[in-house]
C-alpha cells in the first residue's frame, strides 16, 4: 500500500512538473518593469500541487523545472537556481499555510504568505544571484539605465529591488493566486481521482 502511495504522489508530482516546466516558456513583460522581468505562468501548477501534495512536492516540482530549463539556459544556471529558490519560497509557505488551515481562508491566507516569501525571496535572489551574474555581462550602469528607461524611478540597486522586484513579484504571486482559486477545486477532486486510479 505504502508503495502504491509513493506511486500515485510520484505521478502526479511529475505531471505537475511538466506542465510548469512548458508554461514557464511562456513569457509575458510587464509595463513599467525591468526588461529581464518577465510573467510566466509556470507557479500555477506548482501552487495547486503544492496545495494537494504538500511542501516537499513543490520543492520537487520546482526542481525538476528549473533542471530542464538549465539546460538551454544563458544565464549558467543562475536564473534557474534563482528561479528555483523563489518558486520554492512560494509554493512550500502556501502549502505549510493551507494544511494546518485546510479552509477557503486558509488558502487565501496561504496564498497572501506565499506572495510574501516570494516578494522576500526575489529580493535577496536578485540582489544576491541575478544582478552579479548580469553585472558580469554588462556594466551596472548600463542594468539600470535599460531599467530606468521603462521606469525613469529605477536609477541603481536599491530602487531597482523597491519599484522592480518587488512589485513585480507582488504581481506575479497575486495573479497565480488569483487564478488559482477557480481551478483547485475542480483540480483537486479530478486528481484525487486518478490517484485512487492508479493505485488500484
Amino acid at each position: 500500500m505504502q508503495k502504491r502511495n509513493k506511486l500515485r504522489v510520484l505521478t502526479v508530482t511529475a505531471l505537475f512538473a511538466a506542465v510548469a516546466t512548458v508554461l514557464m516558456y511562456i513569457e509575458t513583460p510587464l509595463p513599467l518593469m525591468p526588461p529581464f522581468l518577465k510573467l510566466d505562468p509556470s507557479l500555477l501548477p506548482i501552487l495547486i500541487g503544492s496545495f494537494i501534495l504538500g511542501p516537499g512536492a513543490a520543492v520537487a516540482m520546482a526542481l525538476v523545472k528549473a533542471v530542464v530549463h538549465a539546460f538551454s539556459s544563458m544565464t549558467g544556471g543562475v536564473g534557474e537556481l534563482a528561479d528555483f529558490l523563489m518558486t520554492s519560497a512560494f509554493a512550500c509557505t502556501a502549502a505549510v499555510v493551507y494544511r494546518r488551515r485546510h479552509t477557503k481562508r486558509g488558502a487565501v491566507l496561504a496564498c497572501v504568505c506565499g506572495t510574501a516569501a516570494l516578494v522576500l525571496m526575489g529580493v535577496v535572489a536578485n540582489r544576491f544571484l541575478l544582478i552579479p551574474f548580469y553585472a558580469k555581462i554588462m556594466p551596472l550602469e548600463a542594468i539600470f539605465s535599460a531599467c530606468s528607461a521603462v521606469n525613469p524611478r529605477i536609477t541603481g540597486m536599491g530602487s531597482y529591488l523597491l519599484y522592480g522586484v518587488v512589485p513585480f513579484n507582488l504581481i506575479k504571486g497575486a495573479a497565480v493566486s488569483i487564478l488559482t482559486f477557480p481551478v483547485y477545486k475542480r483540480l483537486s477532486v479530478q486528481i484525487q481521482t486518478f490517484m485512487r486510479e492508479i493505485g488500484e
